[in-house]
Formats: structure tokens, C-alpha cells, sequence
């Protein structure tokens, strides 16, 4: 599926939306229980989530003023600001959340058409356009409200955002097999996670 600016932006403003819903009020004992990426806490994904915020408002800068700014400084970096949230009480980190994802949509707000276009270097070393930042963002917040285990599932996430989804996945992991199954089942096949599909081969993780 083919996805439009316009698709990312509602997409990562809708998946913020849901993934801020799902979490709000939750306690210290909650934020502690295992989220459904093995290994990892709620507390881990959460602060995985906004710190990743804080990464892409570093691309939006560098849309905004042209100067390079990359993600992360390094990936030690990244690891280090997530365990920093897991140590953090759990209003620390829900202060961190919702404003890491306030300050990237106002200053993706005040991005002009000229910024848009200037051209980024994702974590992953791929260099895109600052329009695929919605699109980043979109698939974090979305993906990882399912990984904290509280209810929401890939279905029920849009279809149309499922769509580009698989087909993002697909393009990226290279060489996947054609599996039929329902669409919110191909997705968690393809992202690595638990799924339901007879017959698929096993994926790593991803994201």
C-alpha cells in the first residue's frame, strides 16, 4: 500500500492518542509488570517510546535549521536514556512521555513545505526525506501499545495503518514469504511478535 503525508501525520497523531490513553493513570507496580517483548517492562517500552520522541524531534531540527542532528549520539546513548526512564518513578516517566510527544508534534507543526523536504539520516543510517519522520513515529507508538499488554491488539489498530505496515515490514526485511491469514495476524508475524498464522516461518524481532 502506497501511504500519504497526510496518512503518517494522523497516523502518528491517532497512535500518540491511544498509546497516552492506554497508559494514563497507571501506578509504579504497574509500569513494573512485564510489557509482551521478552525481557522488557512496561516501564522499558515507555521510556523506549519517549525517548524515541525526543530522537525524532533531533531530525526535525535538522529539518528546521539544516544543521545535522543526528537521532542518537550512539546506540550506548540510547540504551542508557531507556534504562534512565526504568529508574525513573512512574510520574517521572509519564512526565517524559507526554512531553517529549507534545514537543515533537508542535515542532513538527511548525515545519514549512520547503522543511519537510530536507533531507534526514534515520537511526539505522538511511538517509530519507523529514516527511517518513511521521511515519517513524506513527509505527512506534502504534506497534508498542500493543507490546505493554493492556488490551489493545493489531486489530484493533486501523487497517489501512496495518497495511502500510506489512508492506513497510516486508520491504525491509527482504526475501518474506507470502503468507495468508488475517491482516492484524500478518502484521505481529511480520513485526516479531506473537501471531496466529499456521505455517509461517519464524521472524526475529523487529522495531
Amino acid at each position: 500500500m502506497r501511504r500519504s503525508f497526510a496518512d503518517t501525520r494522523r497516523w502518528a497523531d491517532d497512535g500518540t492518542k491511544l498509546l497516552l490513553d492506554t497508559v494514563a493513570g497507571l501506578d509504579e507496580a504497574e509500569y513494573a509488570r512485564p510489557s509482551l517483548l521478552p525481557g522488557w517492562t512496561r516501564g522499558h517500552v515507555l521510556a523506549h517510546v519517549a525517548a524515541n520522541a525526543d530522537a525524532l524531534g533531533n531530525l526535525v531540527r535538522w529539518a528546521a535549521t539544516g544543521e545535522p542532528t543526528p537521532m542518537y549520539a550512539s546506540p550506548a546513548e540510547r540504551a542508557a536514556g531507556i534504562e534512565r526512564g526504568v529508574r525513573m518513578p512512574a510520574a517521572g516517566l509519564e512526565t517524559w512521555l507526554y512531553r517529549s510527544a507534545t514537543a515533537l508534534a508542535e515542532a513538527s507543526a511548525a515545519l514549512s513545505e520547503r522543511q519537510w523536504a530536507v533531507e534526514v539520516v534515520t537511526a539505522q543510517g538511511r538517509t530519507v526525506p523529514a516527511t517518513e519522520v511521521p511515519w517513524l513515529r506513527a509505527r512506534e507508538v502504534y506497534v508498542h501499545t500493543v507490546d505493554l499488554g493492556l488490551g489493545v491488539a493489531f486489530a484493533d489498530l486501523p487497517p489501512a495503518y496495518l497495511e502500510a505496515l506489512c508492506a513497510d515490514v516486508a520491504a525491509q526485511r527482504g526475501g518474506v514469504p507470502p503468507v495468508e491469514g488475517p491482516l492484524a495476524e500478518r502484521a505481529a508475524w511480520l513485526t516479531g511478535r506473537p501471531h496466529r498464522l499456521a505455517g509461517a516461518p519464524e521472524l526475529g524481532a523487529w522495531l
